[in-house]
């Protein structure tokens, strides 16, 4: 689709939240990936007085994240995991350039919300939690949304015929998002659980 096209569509949503102080969204895949037509989506966005929000996981060049960012409302920030053997192991990316984005949109006073994908054996540690609440305390970034993690996307991948890494693991059981949530909240944290 064309950027023109792409307006149309959001064009025909405005009655439902021009008065409400809604918006767009532009999440995927990654927005990032396609940084000029995402960049061209704002522009016109901008242009009728639409607000915007950026869903990422942050993996982006630095220059890049902050020149959006003057054109983006609010980003939705996916923060997985703090250890960088273990980002590199279950994401295959690493994650020093996602921690570099995030806090210069910090210190760029951004708004931003993190959310933090709870993937049970994975990520949900105490020693995870701990880094999180001292490195998006000391960033004063306070809203935070736990994500608490479902098989949704499983099927997809195997009729895209793609390995899928994360099918052994399992949903997080409530008292385990409660007990999360609780030491964020503890620490002075704003916390949504879900989307």
């Amino acid at each position: 689709m064309t950027v023109s096209e792409v307006v149309r569509e959001i064009e025909r949503d405005l009655i439902f939240w021009d008065e409400s102080g809604g918006g767009v969204t532009f999440s995927g895949g990654e927005p990032l990936a396609q940084p000029r037509f995402l960049e061209s989506l704002l522009d016109a966005c901008r242009e009728k007085r639409i607000n915007t929000v950026v869903e990422t996981c942050g993996l982006a060049k630095k220059d890049l994240m902050l020149d959006l960012s003057e054109k983006v409302d609010l980003f939705l920030f996916d923060l997985k995991i703090l250890d960088p053997l273990k980002h590199k192991k279950y994401t295959g990316v690493p994650n020093d350039p996602i921690l570099a984005n995030l806090e210069a949109l910090a210190q760029r006073k951004k708004p931003v919300v993190v959310r933090f994908p709870v993937i049970p054996d994975i990520n949900d540690d105490s020693e995870n939690i701990r880094q999180m609440v001292a490195m998006l305390s000391r960033l004063h970034l306070w809203r935070i949304h736990l994500l608490p993690y479902h098989q949704t996307g499983t099927e997809k991948y195997k009729r895209l015929g793609l390995g899928f890494r994360l099918e052994d693991a399992k949903a997080p059981p409530p008292s385990l998002v409660a007990k999360i949530a609780g030491v964020f909240e503890r620490a002075g944290f704003n916390v949504k659980v879900g989307g």
